[in-house]
C-alpha cells in the first residue's frame, strides 16, 4: 500500500505527508504530476537539509560513472556538481515538534511500511 492510497486516512489523524527530493523544482514538479502525488513534493537544494541530518551520502566515482554511462548525470537535475543523494528517510513528527518515530535505511527499495506509519500518528496525537 502506497502513502498516496491513505492519505485521506493520515488527514483524518491530522498528520500530513510531505516528501522531499535533491532535485530541482521543475524535475520535483514533473515527479509530482507524474506520480499524481497528493501530498507536497519540496526541493531540497544542494542536499544542505539532508546534510543538516547527516543523511546525505557521496555517490562516490564508480557510480557516477555508472549513472552517467546511462545519461543520468545528477549535476543535471540537482543544479550542482556535488553527486550527492539523500538516504531515504521517514519522520512522523507530533505536534509538539518531537519526532515520535522514524525510518532510515539506505536502500530505497525499504521505506517505512505504511502500517507502522499510521500507528506511529496515532500514538503521536
Amino acid at each position: 500500500m502506497a502513502l498516496a492510497q491513505v492519505q485521506d486516512e493520515i488527514a483524518r489523524t491530522g498528520g500530513q505527508v510531505v516528501a522531499i527530493v535533491p532535485e530541482r523544482q521543475k524535475f520535483a514538479a514533473e515527479l509530482k504530476a507524474r506520480t499524481k502525488s497528493p501530498f507536497a513534493v519540496l526541493t531540497d537544494m544542494d542536499n544542505g537539509y539532508a546534510l543538516s541530518l547527516n543523511l546525505a551520502i557521496w555517490v562516490g566515482q564508480d557510480l557516477e560513472r555508472l549513472l552517467a554511462s546511462y545519461g543520468l548525470a545528477l549535476p543535471d537535475y540537482q543544479g550542482n556538481p556535488s553527486w550527492m543523494l539523500p538516504i531515504p528517510a521517514t519522520f512522523v513528527v507530533a505536534p509538539d515538534g518531537y519526532v515520535k518515530a522514524r525510518f532510515i535505511d539506505p536502500d530505497f527499495r525499504r521505506r517505512m511500511a505504511v502500517q507502522d506509519l499510521l500507528e506511529a500518528l496515532s500514538a503521536a496525537r
